[in-house]
């Protein structure tokens, strides 16, 4: 299971990938990650599905890990648009458009979303993981479980939400109550997943314009967006998943299911935000036998 490593030229700036496995393979899986403003590292454990001979390509984002970075870019900068051409750019870079798999986690579903509503006709599947349809669903159901959080908690998220001091060690503390019961349940966190908190700890530039201080005080430029009345342009078989404990709820999950026309979902019992990581061997098997069902189409 070698590994490649190479950055994409884009425009100005610079896409680190990694390929694990062979392109002349298997249809090829990209792994697109979340945040906006997180790294590759918390998903890398889909490299894993390259064991049935096909590439899985992981990618930081611009602005994120090995990516160029750009501080001085504004909340302006950072649009749903400019990260679907890298996604463009990155696919053609490699050579695969004729024919490719797209995987989207959280933030990575919703741009997976998008990408397929445009019909690129090389996007021969899409797995949508642990993603909301709609912001304002997102925001309405945060704000549910964040309500079931300690009184003592929420009042620590509340005064400093009010006091606009959410980068103070107290709530900083405070949210990731809600982030064990609702983001990844292992304590400690995978080394994959701690390798994307401390990037993230070192720079969360566009994940706090595009979503704001943490996952349930949105704040962001993303506040307002939705696919929904769009998810009917959907044409490729889709595959759902989502952890019964995760943020991204049934409900902010269920408008895909209802608007994409080949759709399936499967919760994970044991999981919240990150199934891969959380319950491993069964979302490697379901991801790998969906895969496997798609390359026979």
């Amino acid at each position: 299971m070698g590994a490649v490593e190479g950055l994409a030229r884009f425009g100005d700036y610079r896409t680190w990938y990694r390929v694990t496995g062979d392109l002349a393979g298997a249809t090829p899986l990209i792994v697109a990650h979340g945040g906006p403003g997180c790294t590759h590292d918390y998903v890398d454990s889909f490299k894993a599905l390259s064991e049935a001979g096909r590439a899985v390509i992981h990618y930081d984002q611009i602005g994120n890990g090995r990516s160029t970075r750009l501080p001085e870019e504004g909340a302006e900068f950072w649009t749903v648009d400019l990260f679907l051409d890298e996604l463009r750019n990155l696919i053609d870079h490699l050579g695969i458009g004729e024919r490719y798999y797209l995987l989207g986690q959280s933030w990575g579903g919703m741009m997976g979303a998008e990408f397929a509503i445009s019909r690129p006709e090389g996007l021969k599947a899409l797995i949508l993981a642990d993603s909301p349809a709609s912001m304002p669903l997102w925001i309405e159901e945060t704000g549910r479980l964040r309500a079931a959080l300690p009184a003592d908690v929420q009042a620590v998220l509340s005064h400093h939400e009010a006091a606009n001091s959410t980068t103070h060690p107290d709530y900083v503390e405070a949210t990731k109550v809600f982030n064990l019961r609702h983001v990844c349940r292992l304590d400690p966190a995978p080394a994959a997943v701690q390798r994307t908190h401390n990037a993230m700890d070192e720079d969360s530039h566009v994940y706090n314009l595009m979503i704001g201080p943490n996952e349930f005080h949105i704040t962001g430029t993303l506040k307002d967006w939705t696919a929904i009345d769009r998810l009917r342009l959907v044409d490729v078989p889709t595959l759902l998943i989502s952890g019964a404990y995760d943020e991204a709820t049934p409900a902010t999950v269920r408008p895909f299911a209802e608007h994409i026309p080949d759709v399936r979902w499967h919760i994970f019992p044991n999981s919240s935000h990150m199934p891969h990581v959380e319950e491993f061997d069964d979302c490697m098997k379901l991801v790998g036998d969906f895969l496997l069902e798609c390359d026979k189409k």
